[in-house]
C-alpha cells in the first residue's frame, strides 16, 4: 500500500498539472491542506518536500508554496553563446538594460583573473535580462581593453560578441566554467525580481580567444526558478 504523503502528492501533482492550482498561484496552506486532506501536518509536509524537490512548487518564506512554471529554459552549460543567440534560439521575449559600462579601478581583483597587470584596463559592462518583464538575469562582465576595446552602449544592449567577431575580426574558441550556487547579494536583489528567492544560479567563466589568449570573465547570475542548466555527455571507455 502506497504511503499518505505519496498518495497526496499524486494528487497535488494531478491538480498543477491540470490547472487547479496554475503557475505562480499559491497552493493552499499547510493547515488548509491538513483538512482537505484528513491527515497530519507532518505528512502534508512530506507531500511539499516532494512537490518542491521535483520542481513543482517554490516555497516562499513568510507566503507559502508557489507553483512554478515547469517549462524552464534549457541554458546550454557546454556551448559559448551570447545572450542574444539563446534567446533568439528559445523564441524568449527579453530585454536587455545596460546598468553599468566603466572602466574597473586597479585594484580590482577581477584584474589578476585575466591575467592583466601593469597599464593595460580592463572594462566592465553589467547588465540586466529580463524575460516576459521580469529581471531574472544579471550578467557581469569583464574584458581585456587590449583584446576587445569598449564599444558603445548601444552595442553591449545587442551583442559584444558580434562586435568581436565581426567588427573586431576575432575568433572566440573556449571557455572554463564553473557552476555554483549562491545566497543574492544587496546588488543582486536590487537589480532583479527575487522576491522569496534565497539563492541564485551563478556561472562563471574565463573565455579565450582562438589563440589561447583570455579576454573575458563573466559572472552570470540568475533567478533559479526560469532555467535548467544542461549539457551533453559522451562516455568514452578507457583502455
Amino acid at each position: 500500500m502506497q504511503k499518505k504523503y505519496l498518495t497526496i502528492y499524486d494528487d497535488l501533482v494531478k491538480k498543477i498539472q491540470t490547472n487547479v492550482w496554475s503557475e505562480s498561484t499559491l497552493l493552499p496552506s499547510e493547515n488548509e491542506l491538513t483538512m482537505m486532506y484528513e491527515t497530519s501536518r507532518e505528512t502534508i509536509r512530506k507531500a511539499l518536500n516532494l512537490l518542491s524537490q521535483n520542481g513543482y512548487i517554490h516555497k516562499i518564506r513568510g507566503k507559502g508554496s508557489v507553483v512554478i512554471d515547469r517549462n524552464k529554459f534549457d541554458f546550454p552549460v557546454s556551448g559559448i553563446s551570447s545572450f542574444k543567440e539563446l534567446a533568439e534560439s528559445l523564441e524568449l521575449n527579453s530585454e536587455t538594460v545596460v546598468e553599468r559600462l566603466d572602466y574597473v579601478k586597479k585594484d580590482h581583483t577581477v584584474r589578476s583573473k585575466l591575467g592583466v597587470s601593469g597599464r593595460d584596463q580592463v572594462w566592465q559592462v553589467d547588465r540586466i535580462r529580463k524575460i516576459d518583464v521580469e529581471k531574472v538575469i544579471l550578467d557581469k562582465d569583464y574584458f581585456n581593453e587590449k583584446h576587445v576595446p569598449m564599444p558603445a552602449k548601444e552595442v553591449c544592449e545587442d551583442s559584444i560578441y558580434d562586435y568581436v567577431e565581426r567588427e573586431l575580426g576575432l575568433t572566440i574558441g573556449f571557455a572554463k566554467k564553473e557552476i555554483v550556487v549562491e545566497e543574492p547579494t544587496d546588488e543582486d536583489r536590487e537589480l532583479l525580481d527575487l522576491t522569496g528567492f534565497t539563492n541564485v544560479v551563478v556561472i562563471k567563466s574565463l573565455v579565450y580567444l582562438a589563440d589561447t589568449s583570455l579576454f573575458q570573465y563573466t559572472e552570470s547570475r540568475h533567478r533559479p526558478d526560469k532555467f535548467r542548466f544542461v549539457d551533453f555527455a559522451r562516455r568514452v571507455k578507457n583502455g
